[in-house]
């Protein structure tokens, strides 16, 4: 009896950290620990990064901290002259970089018959490529039974389909020159409900479906998968929403709060994760990072309380609206 009792204590002790150090940390304990105790995100100097959707937002402020790094970048997107201003200011972060270290690559990643393309030339210019960070994609805000489905469609196409035919891409190529890691960037969405973001949170879920399957699959070939799973980030992620009706955007300017993640903060936690090949790393405030633990320690639990506090708390939580202690 003693024994159980203490195994029982000790399992107790062990969820209770999990729970304690979400109300103090922003990002899960794991990714915590490396950042103090791990690689630092310098080790990646000299590595092949391309990053999509480089423009704004976290992959804009990724490219920085690579460029920081060391790492010799491709940055695409579909803006040109914003690409042009990220290139300039990593050129800026590390003097010794030189204007062919850092390389804009326009693309646009629903053009999936110029991924080969795309792909060929990033080799030719750097002759490898180490690292694909799929940043890409846009949010929703939509009534799950107002949703047109071509708007789901439009969403998996952008938000799935073109990181997965570019990622297809470098696995051969990863495969060929004997490692490489692919990057994807989801969100809490890919494994917990989203209120009023069905198909965001649909197009999340296959994300993690397809590449932890590549992960199984390739394992002992030296490809490491990261997945990022960000909470609320301080973005202008609004703007670009998609919603119910197909070609609309919700085009509402994102609240500044102090309760989401910086941007900049998210991006070096994802340098971090990148760093010590990471498969799976959740960046978020106290207040949705407490959910994230609940519902992986305790599910049957964290249904009933979601039940409980309802939709409106939940959408809340999502768009960081809740009063945050930390």
């Amino acid at each position: 009896m003693a024994l159980l009792a203490t195994i029982g204590l000790l399992t107790l002790l062990y969820y209770l950290a999990y729970i304690i150090f979400s109300s103090i940390l922003d990002c899960d304990l794991l990714l915590a620990f490396k950042e103090i105790f791990g690689k630092p995100v310098s080790s990646l100097k000299g590595k092949v990064v391309w990053i999509t959707g480089a423009s704004s937002g976290i992959g804009e402020h990724l490219a920085y901290v690579l460029a920081k790094a060391g790492c010799k970048l491709i940055l695409s997107a579909r803006r040109v002259a914003e690409l042009e201003e990220v290139k300039r200011r990593c050129l800026e972060e590390n003097k010794c970089l030189s204007d062919d270290d850092v390389e804009v690559y326009p693309l646009d990643l629903l053009n999936l018959d110029s991924h080969e393309e795309a792909f060929l030339r990033v080799i030719d210019k750097f002759g490898k490529l180490d690292i694909l960070v799929s940043n890409a994609g846009r949010s929703q805000r939509a009534q799950w039974e107002n949703i047109e489905l071509a708007v789901d469609k439009e969403m998996f196409d952008l938000n799935v389909f073109s990181s997965v035919s570019l990622s297809r891409l470098a696995v051969k190529h990863f495969l060929q020159t004997g490692k490489g890691q692919i990057v994807i960037n989801s969100s809490v969405a890919g494994f917990l409900p989203a209120v009023r973001s069905g198909t965001y949170c649909g197009a999340k879920h296959a994300l993690h479906g397809y590449f932890k399957s590549l992960l199984m699959e390739h394992h002992d070939n030296n490809i490491d998968v990261t997945i990022v799973c960000p909470g609320p980030v301080q973005t202008n992620f609004l703007a670009q929403s998609f919603t119910e009706k197909s070609g609309e955007k919700y085009g509402v300017n994102t609240e500044v709060d102090k309760s989401k993640v910086s941007a900049e903060r998210c991006a070096t936690l994802m340098g971090v994760a990148i760093a010590n090949k990471l498969n799976e790393v959740w960046i978020a405030k106290p207040t949705a990072l407490r959910l994230v633990y609940l519902f992986y320690c305790f599910p049957n639990f964290t249904k009933w309380l979601m039940m409980t506090l309802g939709t409106k708390y939940l959408m809340k939580v999502r768009d960081a609206k809740v009063p945050n202690q930390h």
